[in-house]
């Protein structure tokens, strides 16, 4: 029982520090986040154009697809750790779903209304919806994987008990 409760403090542990890491990522003000944003941008165009010569791309929207990617990403995984930490919480899986995608949306929001207050920064709806849509994506692949696991869990008991 112990045991179970130092691995529930741990995994929300890690939603705290995710929260964490995007706050500051947030408190950047505008020039340090571009900064930050086009090095990447450079990073990757330079890997496309090893790989596709010939593709010519627009390197303005290049850095806007891969910010708003960055969005959705660093939700995606928000949204997998509170699912994960919600885990053994004894409430319906729904409620749970319910539970995670609420959190990582009121996070979201207020993600960007803290970005009102930075200097250059400003809060987007757009972001809040990308985020949003980001936490969902990662709850669904948390439940689906989980439930394929079960599934096969399950296949390899019942095919162990006909051999045995």
């Amino acid at each position: 029982m112990e045991n179970l409760s130092i691995r529930k403090m741990l995994s929300w542990a890690a939603v705290l520090l995710w929260m964490a890491l995007i706050f500051s990522l947030s408190h950047q003000p505008a020039s340090e986040s571009s900064e930050m944003s086009s090095g990447i941008t450079e990073m990757v165009m330079e890997t496309v154009e090893q790989i596709l010569p010939v593709a010519e791309t627009d390197f303005d929207q290049f850095e806007h697809i891969i910010r708003k990617n960055a969005h959705f990403f660093i939700y995606l995984i928000l949204g997998i750790l509170v699912i994960h930490a919600s885990r053994g919480s004894g409430s319906h899986s729904f409620k749970r779903i319910g539970l995670a995608v609420g959190i990582c949306v009121l996070y979201a929001m207020s993600d960007e209304f803290h970005q009102l207050f930075i200097s250059g920064r400003s809060g987007e709806v757009r972001d809040v919806m990308i985020d949003s849509l980001g936490a969902f994506a990662g709850i669904t692949f948390y439940c689906l994987t989980g439930k394929m696991l079960r599934r096969n869990k399950q296949k390899v008991f019942h095919r162990r008990q006909f051999q045995g």
